[in-house]
C-alpha cells in the first residue's frame, strides 16, 4: 500500500447529523475565526436596523428614522441607477417595502449574532445583498464585484460550515424538535 493511500484511510469521516447532512472537519482556530466572521457580519446588519430605526445620524439621518416616520428605504430606491432603475424606483414609498427592509435586517442580524437559523439567515442575506447590488449597477470600483457580493458569498459560506456551532447557539437551536423536524430551519 502506498504512502498516500494510507494517509487517506487514516483521516477521520465527517460525522453524520441524524439529518443526513455531513459536517465539515474544521479547526478549532477555523471555527472561532468563523464565529468572529459571522457575529461581526450580524452586528453590521443589527446597526442598519437601529440606525434606521432610530435615525442615529450615521446612514440615517438623525429625526428621519423609522420610529420617526421616515421612509427608511426611499432614498435608497430613489437614487437606484442602472438596468433596474425603474423597478427600484417603482418601489419607493409602497407601504410594505420598509417594514419588509426592517424585520430583514433585524432578523439577519439577530440570527448571525446568536448562530440560528444560519441557512435562512445565508439565503435571506444573500438575497437582500444581492438586491441592494442590482439597484446600483454597475458598481462604482469593479466591473462587477463590490462589498454586497462579498457579503452575500461570506453569508452562504458561514452557513456551509456550520459557524454558528462556535461561540453561538447553533448546536442547541439544531437540537431543537421543530428544526429536526424542518432542517431547512438550521
Amino acid at each position: 500500500m502506498s504512502t498516500t493511500s494510507h494517509r487517506r484511510q487514516n483521516l477521520p469521516a465527517p460525522a453524520m447529523e441524524p439529518d443526513g447532512d455531513r459536517q465539515p472537519i474544521i479547526t478549532l482556530a477555523a471555527g472561532r475565526a468563523f464565529a468572529v466572521l459571522r457575529i461581526a457580519f450580524g452586528l453590521t446588519f443589527l446597526w442598519a436596523f437601529f440606525d434606521k430605526l432610530f435615525g442615529l445620524g450615521y446612514a440615517t439621518k438623525s429625526g428621519r428614522g423609522w420610529i420617526d416616520g421616515g421612509d427608511v428605504t426611499a432614498g435608497f430606491l430613489k437614487g437606484a441607477s442602472g438596468p433596474f432603475e425603474g423597478f427600484y424606483h417603482s418601489l419607493a414609498g409602497d407601504w410594505w417595502v420598509s417594514p419588509l427592509f426592517m424585520v430583514g435586517l433585524a432578523g439577519i442580524g439577530l440570527a448571525l449574532t446568536l448562530g440560528v437559523g444560519m441557512r435562512i439567515a445565508a439565503v435571506s442575506g444573500t438575497l437582500l445583498y444581492l438586491l441592494m447590488w442590482s439597484a446600483a449597477l454597475p458598481p462604482e470600483n469593479n466591473p462587477v464585484l463590490d462589498d454586497h457580493i462579498l457579503g452575500a458569498i461570506t453569508l452562504v459560506a458561514l452557513a456551509l460550515v456550520a459557524a454558528g456551532n462556535v461561540w453561538g447557539f447553533g448546536r442547541w437551536w439544531s437540537g431543537l424538535d421543530f428544526v429536526h423536524k424542518y432542517p431547512w430551519l438550521r
